[in-house]
């Protein structure tokens, strides 16, 4: 079954858009299907649609040792996302910013030059500054991928970002009594995004944090791990914000130290909702925040009958970035990509689930908490399916 845009308009009327969608409903109220239909366009691959909006997708389409995956997957994203749309009324200029600042500059300029009104893209925070740059000086909007916060005014951020993964999840222990934390945090720019996030939150939820040990690049995590197992009783669980290749070494060390996840409720982010760390036995029972795993799974699916290849994981970013440009171009007119639109407090649901952009260009994101078990996941508290609605199982 095709993949179709499930984005819908806050306010919107039974006559808003949406359609099937393998996650979150559309925000209320409802609104009526949109069925996909053959892609239509130049026959130019830089050019994908040929409605008379233009939209630019600036992506690392090359990178030093020539053409980029990640960047091709985030084009086909592109493609998949104009196609579930009848008569998409956009047409998306693709621009390579070959994975360098100045590439990304000469993009969002031979883009505005072209005639787009907005910009998708791109994914390295580097680059997503160097075209905001850009996009402000010409009075046009950005809808990046970065993490990045500092990317400047007229930026919005669609990325997964670390501070709705530590609201979400230090939200839920507090929620389910567990009041006295310690953290494993990486000596890095992600890491000290994370500890400003807990720290921020367990002081939210009146949670006492015992301990903040750091890891060190390169260095053992074991002397981390036997300070944390010194604190015995002291807590209840523990955050540890690591990436998932790292999560290896980091369990054999809790193993080793005799941190036992049954005692302690072991915590972390979606970088863990990855195959490597899910094996893990140290995190069997372990808790993360995460979007709901059926919008991405359906995606997936949509995505290998189509190009043959598992898409990237990111690459729901540029397919949602530009069904929502789909669905304002259709609703709101000249105004489709002013501030009052795209700040919509009531937000949009899209492949990941809903989402809204902040003023100050991050986003809020709706979570799921999910455990780890046999290998796999099961969800333990659903993400919501509206702002202003606690989510399930708090």
């Amino acid at each position: 079954m095709a993949l179709a845009c499930a984005l819908a308009l806050a306010g919107c009327g039974p006559s808003g858009l949406g359609g099937r969608s393998p996650s979150a409903a559309p925000l209320p109220p409802s609104s009526t299907g949109i069925e996909a239909s053959p892609l239509t366009g130049t026959g130019d691959p830089n050019r994908i649609g040929s409605g008379p909006i233009k939209i630019a997708l600036i992506a690392p389409l090359t990178g030093p040792n020539g053409s980029s995956a990640l960047g091709m997957s985030l084009r086909n994203a592109v493609e998949l996302a104009v196609g579930a749309f009848d008569n998409a009324e956009v047409t998306v200029i693709v621009k390579d910013d070959q994975s360098s600042p100045a590439g990304a500059k000469s993009a969002a300029q031979a883009a505005i030059a072209e005639g787009a009104e907005l910009i998708v893209g791109p994914l390295f925070s580097a680059n997503v500054r160097e075209v905001g740059a850009v996009a402000r000086m010409a009075g046009k909007p950005v809808i990046g991928f970065s993490t990045d916060a500092t990317v400047g005014r007229g930026v919005y951020l669609l990325s997964f970002q670390v501070e709705a993964y530590v609201d979400r999840i230090v939200d839920y222990a507090a929620a389910r009594g567990k009041r006295s934390m310690a953290a494993l945090i990486p000596d890095s720019d992600y890491g000290r995004l994370a500890e400003a996030a807990f720290l921020t939150a367990a002081a939210r939820n009146d949670v006492r944090v015992m301990a903040v040990e750091r890891l060190r690049p390169g260095a053992s995590a074991s002397a981390a791990a036997q300070k944390i197992a010194g604190l015995g009783a002291q807590i209840d669980a523990l955050f540890i914000p690591e990436q998932a290749e790292a999560m290896a070494g980091l369990a054999q060390a809790l193993a080793s130290a005799g941190i036992d996840g049954k005692r302690v409720q072991i915590l972390g982010t979606g970088l863990w909702n990855d195959a490597r760390v899910l094996k893990l036995p140290a995190l069997q029972g372990a808790w993360f925040a995460a979007p709901d795993n059926g919008g991405f799974n359906g995606f997936a699916a949509s995505y290998r009958d189509k190009f043959g290849a598992d898409p990237a994981r990111v690459a729901t970013l540029a397919y949602d970035a530009i069904a929502l440009s789909v669905a304002l171009a259709r609703q709101q007119g000249s105004e489709r990509f002013s501030e009052r639109v795209l700040q919509g407090t009531s937000g949009f649901s899209g492949t990941d689930g809903i989402f809204r952009f902040r003023a100050d260009g991050q986003n809020e994101r709706g979570l799921s908490v999910q455990m780890i078990g046999n290998g796999t996941t099961s969800v333990i508290s659903p993400a919501p399916r509206s702002f202003g609605a606690a989510p399930s199982g708090l």
